[in-house]
């Protein structure tokens, strides 16, 4: 089992920090200088998914920065937690589909706008991604951790569809839980009658898988480096 000495891991949390505030800092200022120069609010909505990716991402460093016994007793629940807002995040990549030709802006900055929000979106997920992997790793390995990775992502992807074309999102669980419950249902029980749904799912699923595990790759080869 690997071991960071919690100096080492406080500075790497704080580098973290700092590129994730400074990337979604760019994405605010991109949205506002947006409202200011066409005088309307068409992507203020992602401001909104900005803060709903934020959710997962501290509710995974909150866990991994908690003492030994709280972080025991709270694991569960904040993990379910956790698993329901963590979908919001690589949510954000579907919001290409907002992206046409606008009057007032250049296309290229609109381009630009979204694909910012989108890789926020994707690097909260995989960060906390990541500490969630860490917390499961500690405790029943490595090859229960990357069970838990695939099956989270896998989830995250059905949840993906359920808000992009059910237009169904996390706060349906506690408002909505009837229909939501059965539109579920009726896909697990119907999987040839929703194709959609698991072909988004699976291929948006494993697209994510790989994307992740190149990330955790490239951070094994920079350390390696580093180290050499």
């Amino acid at each position: 089992m690997d071991f960071t000495p919690p100096a080492h891991a406080l500075r790497q949390r704080l580098s973290l920090l700092f590129i994730l505030g400074a990337s979604l800092t760019l994405s605010v200022v991109l949205i506002t200088l947006r409202v200011f120069m066409t005088h309307q609010l068409t992507f203020i909505f992602l401001l909104w998914n900005l803060f709903l990716a934020l959710i997962p991402f501290g509710m995974s460093t909150m866990l991994g920065t908690a003492a030994g016994p709280l972080r025991a007793r709270v694991l569960l629940p904040v993990g379910a937690v956790w698993m329901l807002f963590f979908p919001n995040a690589p949510y954000i990549l579907t919001d290409l589909f907002h992206l046409e030709p606008r009057v007032g802006v250049p296309y290229w900055y609109d381009l630009a706008l979204i694909l910012s929000c989108a890789w926020n979106g994707l690097m909260l997920a995989y960060a906390s991604l990541l500490d969630m992997q860490a917390l499961v790793q500690r405790r029943l390995g490595v090859a229960a951790s990357w069970l838990f990775a695939t099956i989270a992502l896998m989830l995250s992807s059905f949840g993906v569809y359920l808000g992009r074309y059910m237009r169904f999102n996390s706060w349906d669980v506690i408002t909505n839980p009837l229909e939501l419950f059965y539109d579920i249902l009726n896909r697990v029980l119907h999987p040839f009658a929703h194709r959609g749904t698991w072909g988004v799912t699976l291929l948006f699923g494993v697209f994510l898988l790989l994307g992740y595990m190149t990330v955790r790759q490239l951070g094994r080869a920079g350390d390696t480096a580093t180290t050499n």
